[in-house]
Formats: structure tokens, C-alpha cells, sequence
């Protein structure tokens, strides 16, 4: 059980978890998570994390098929300019390792925004707190348990 689990089941939200055997060598966690649990990549969506302009950590979550605009999730924040949050900030402030950063469950509760195309599904899935471990819900509930905002964030 990993915490953005855990946060899933004390929501009393309906969730699916999805697990498949991750390969180290893989370069791209997301696009793996999609051809291994057989689901289409504008259905599985990453979670980024992102240093706004003045220091803050925010959280961008898009699908794997696109790339995140940091001008998008800046304007989305209202900051001036976002870059990608170093590897040792992400870790420390979310409590996952890359590859297996979800957007529910983080150790400190980071600004978070859901990139709109989310909102054409009944359901996306996101990680769930490990590398091949993924869990399946609403993007409304996500939005509700990370008091997230819907926005156009992918190039």
C-alpha cells in the first residue's frame, strides 16, 4: 500500500490499482505504464513536478503521449516562469522516487494542476506511488483530492 493509495481508500472514492512488472531499462515510465497495462497513452497521465518562479513546487499532470508547456503550467500558477524541479526537490517533497511520483499521497501538498484533456475521460490513470504501479479513477476525484485545477498544459 502506498500512500497515494492510501489517500484513494480513506476518500472512499471508487479506484482501480494496476500493477505490471516494470523494466529498469525502460526510458520512459509513462509510455511503459500505457503499452504494459494495455491502456492508450492519452489515458495515462504523468505527474511532473515543477519550480514556478520565486521557488515554489508545483505539480503538472499530463498526459504520457504529450510534453508538458512550462509556459502553460507557469501561466496556469500565475507565475512568471516555471522549470522543470531538480530530481533531489521532487523526491524530498513528494516522498517518491522518479518514475513512480503520484499526484496523490505527497508528503508536502503541492500546488496541483490537471491538464484538461483528463476531463474527456471517465477515468485516467495515474501512478500510483511506485514504478509499475498504477492506479485508475476519476479525474474529477483527483481533481477533489488535490484540490486540482484543470487546465491546457501540453505542447
Amino acid at each position: 500500500m502506498t500512500p497515494g493509495i492510501e489517500q484513494a481508500k480513506q476518500a472512499k472514492i471508487d479506484y482501480r490499482v494496476h500493477e505490471y512488472e516494470h523494466d529498469p531499462a525502460s526510458e520512459s515510465y509513462g509510455l511503459e505504464a500505457a503499452q504494459k497495462t494495455g491502456v492508450p497513452a492519452a489515458k495515462v497521465f504523468k505527474t511532473l513536478v515543477v519550480e514556478l518562479a520565486g521557488g515554489d513546487l508545483a505539480v503538472g499532470v499530463v498526459p504520457v503521449s504529450t510534453m508538458l508547456n512550462l509556459k502553460s503550467i507557469a501561466r496556469a500558477a500565475g507565475a512568471k516562469k516555471a522549470a522543470m524541479a531538480p530530481a533531489a526537490d521532487v523526491e524530498r517533497s513528494t516522498g517518491y522516487v522518479l518514475g513512480g511520483v503520484s499526484p496523490l499521497g505527497q508528503k508536502r501538498k503541492l500546488k496541483t494542476y490537471i491538464d484538461r484533456s483528463a476531463e474527456d475521460f471517465p477515468t485516467i490513470f495515474v501512478s500510483a506511488g511506485r514504478r509499475g504501479l498504477e492506479i485508475e479513477l476519476s479525474p474529477v476525484d483527483l481533481a477533489r483530492l488535490t484540490r486540482g485545477i484543470f487546465a491546457a498544459l501540453c505542447q
